[in-house]
């Protein structure tokens, strides 16, 4: 609409170094390049964003971040690099970091390096969709759960409850057919995107109304383990996935 301002959009690639599962997986090579630069690589082409941030406390990630593109303007602090740190700790402190430096967003988007199927139009696609809905806080992605909650349980001393012990026609879940369950979906790494303001009104990185991003394909793929990244390889390997482009030297 002529006369509307641009929103100013920030994407955030969120690589902090210590990981235990696997380590160093933002830089491991992959393909040719380190894993991060996929990410990188995707938030550049989408054209989403008016900056693409690596938040990291490695002056190794900085620089193998910087070859691919994106900026590095600061170093996260030890105090919110944890294993355990939360997300909001990062986000709000690199917001207010770019506030200082006369650099404000209306938005933020947070695409973990761990995800490298998802694509430039994947982002377009969920930008368009929060945008659409003037009512919406936010957006995560989300995909159908492989392993139905309804039949998870939680152990008791000797014994063991269900996790959600609800029924159907008096029929508990854990004990009704997959296909008679209502279906649930399990949020994944690959995209989040919110407007900057639920930080300060709510505390959180989602805000109260949040929209679901169902991913297709392996847009959603997260390698967190060893299998995870086999698996990655392996799908690379077969042409079941595909890598986003990078025109660029791999890093040395």
């Amino acid at each position: 609409m002529s006369g509307v301002p641009r929103q100013r959009v920030v994407g955030f690639i969120p690589a902090r170094s210590g990981s235990q599962r696997l380590a160093n997986k933002n830089i491991l090579p992959f393909n040719g390049h380190p894993l991060m630069a996929y990410s990188i690589s995707t938030a550049i082409q989408s054209t989403v964003f008016d900056a693409v941030v690596c938040v990291t406390d490695s002056e190794q990630y900085q620089r193998v971040a910087r070859h691919y593109g994106a900026e590095v303007p600061f170093l996260r602090p030890a105090g919110i690099s944890g294993e355990k740190s939360p997300d909001i700790e990062w986000v709000r402190w690199a917001l207010e970091q770019l506030r200082v430096a006369g650099r404000e967003f209306e938005a933020f988007s947070i695409l973990r390096p761990t995800s490298p199927f998802r694509m430039p139009e994947t982002i377009r696609r969920a930008w368009s969709a929060l945008t659409a809905d003037p009512s919406a806080d936010s957006l995560r992605a989300v995909e159908k759960c492989r392993h139905h909650p309804g039949k998870m349980w939680v152990l008791r001393g000797r014994g063991m409850v269900p996790l959600m012990p609800f029924s159907a026609n008096a029929v508990p879940w854990h004990s009704s057919p997959y296909a008679s369950l209502p279906e649930v979906y399990v949020q994944n790494a690959s995209l989040e995107i919110a407007w900057s303001r639920v930080i300060t009104d709510t505390n959180t990185i989602s805000g109260d109304t949040i929209l679901p991003f169902v991913s297709q394909g392996h847009e959603g793929f997260d390698i967190n383990e060893p299998e995870d990244w086999l698996l990655a390889q392996q799908l690379v390997g077969t042409g079941a996935a595909i890598l986003p482009n990078i025109k660029l030297e791999p890093c040395r």
